[in-house]
C-alpha cells in the first residue's frame, strides 16, 4: 500500500497543532517504550536501560509508523519507590512491559520519618534518562521531561494500598509523602532546565492513581489538585511552555474538577484513556490538543480490521475538537503489539485523517 505524501513535516505539524492552526493531517503518536526496543529486534528491558538503544529504536519506530513526536520519551525520569530508595527491576519474560516495584521504601508509618529527599542527578534512572534527553537534544526533537503526578509518585513510595488507607485514616502521611513527592519533581525538573533550557523542554505528566478506579473525586480534589496547580505555576515561572497530560483511566468524575481548574497553559496535549469519549473531554477541555484513545488490549488481542475501526472513529470525533487533536492508544502501547495491528492506526489516518 502506498501512502500519500505529507504536506507537512512532523516538527510543522506540531507548531501549527500549537499554534491552532489547521494541520494537513490528524498527527498520529504513541505512548511507546517497550514496543519500540521489541520492534527492534531488542529486549523490553532495554527500552529502561539502555538509552541509546531505546532513541534509536524509537526513531527508526516512528519512522516506520508515520507517528509523529508527541509524546516520545524515556519511560519514568522520576520515580517514587526507586528514587527514594526502594528496590525496582527490569521487565523479564514475554509478558512484562514496565518496571517492577520489589519494595517500597516506605512499609509502615515509622519508615515516613527516615526518608530523606533523592539526589536528583543521581537517583533510580534519573542519569539514564538524562542521556535518553541529551539524545533528543542532539537530534532536535522535544526534550520531554516525564514524571507522574506528586499523588501518583507518592503513592509508589509506600504502594497504592496503603496509600489510599492512609488517606481515609491519616490524611498529614498522605500530605507529608504528596510535599516530598513534588519537591522531588521540581528538584529534577530544574536539573533538566539547567542542561537544556526551558524553550527545549516538552513537560510530560501522567496520572494513573487519580482514576475514579481507584479514588472518589473527593479525594483527588483534597489530595490531587492542589498539587496539579502548584506543579502548573512552577512550569510558567520556569517558562516551559510546552506540556501534556495523560489523564489515565477512567476519570469521568474528575473532569469537572480539572476543567475548572484547568490550571495549565493553552494549547496543552491531553491524553485520555479509552474510558473517557473523546466528544466529552472536547467539551470539557475545548482550548487544549485531545489525545487518543484506542484501547491498549485492543490493539494486542483484537484484529487489525477491529483497530481500523476504532481508529476510524476516533478521528471522525476528534477532528471536530476545537482545539485540536492527535490519534493515539488510550494508554502505553503493550510491548507485544502485533505490528499490522499499530499499522492498522497509521493506514487508518491514511484512509481518513487528512484535512481539506
Amino acid at each position: 500500500m502506498h501512502l500519500r505524501q505529507d504536506r507537512m513535516t512532523s516538527q510543522e505539524r506540531m507548531e501549527a497543532l500549537f499554534q491552532y492552526q489547521k494541520t494537513d493531517r490528524v498527527p498520529l503518536g504513541a505512548m511507546s517504550t517497550g514496543f519500540n526496543t521489541k520492534n527492534a529486534g531488542y529486549s523490553v528491558a532495554d527500552a529502561y536501560d539502555n538509552p541509546e538503544v531505546s532513541f534509536q529504536a524509537m526513531q527508526w519506530t516512528s519512522e516506520q509508523y508515520g507517528w509523529d513526536p508527541i509524546p516520545q520519551y524515556s519511560g519514568h525520569t522520576v520515580l517514587g519507590a526507586w528514587d527514594f530508595g526502594g528496590g525496582v527491576r527490569l521487565p523479564q519474560g514475554e509478558y512484562e512491559g514496565a518496571l517492577i516495584v520489589t519494595s517500597y521504601p516506605v512499609q509502615v508509618e515509622g519508615d515516613i520519618e527516615k526518608l530523606r529527599m533523592p539526589n536528583p542527578k543521581k537517583a533510580g534512572r534519573i542519569p539514564k534518562a538524562m542521556e535518553f534527553s541529551q539524545l533528543q537534544m542532539e537530534h532536535n526533537i522535544p526534550v520531554f521531561f516525564f514524571s507522574r503526578s506528586a499523588f501518583t509518585m507518592a503513592a509508589n513510595i509506600c504502594g497504592i494500598e496503603q496509600f489510599l488507607r492512609w488517606a481515609m485514616k491519616k490524611p498529614q502521611l498522605c500530605e507529608h509523602l504528596s510535599r516530598m513527592a513534588i519537591d522531588h519533581i521540581f528538584n529534577v525538573l530544574n536539573y533538566w532546565v539547567e542542561t537544556f533550557g526551558a524553550e527545549n523542554i516538552f513537560a510530560w505528566m501522567s496520572s494513573p492513581t487519580e482514576s475514579n478506579q481507584l479514588i472518589s473525586p473527593k479525594i483527588m480534589e483534597r489530595f490531587a489538585l492542589p498539587y496539579h496547580i502548584e506543579y502548573h505555576k512552577m512550569l510558567k515561572s520556569l517558562g516551559i511552555r510546552r506540556f501534556g497530560f495523560h489523564i489515565c483511566g477512567d476519570q469521568n468524575l474528575n473532569l469537572p474538577l480539572l476543567a475548572k481548574a484547568s490550571p495549565w497553559g493553552h494549547p496543552s496535549v491531553l491524553s485520555f484513556g479509552h474510558e473517557v469519549d473523546l466528544e466529552v473531554a472536547a467539551q470539557y477541555f475545548p482550548e487544549d490538543i485531545i489525545y487518543g484513545n484506542i484501547e491498549p488490549s485492543v490493539i494486542q488481542i483484537s484484529t487489525p480490521e477491529q483497530v481500523y475501526e476504532l481508529s476510524r472513529i476516533a478521528i471522525e470525533k476528534g477532528k471536530k475538537a476545537p482545539g485540536g487533536f492527535i490519534l493515539g492508544p488510550g494508554c502505553g502501547l503493550p510491548p507485544t503489539a502485533p505490528p499490522v495491528k499499530v499499522y492498522a492506526m497509521t493506514k487508518a489516518i491514511n484512509d481518513f485523517g487528512w484535512y481539506d
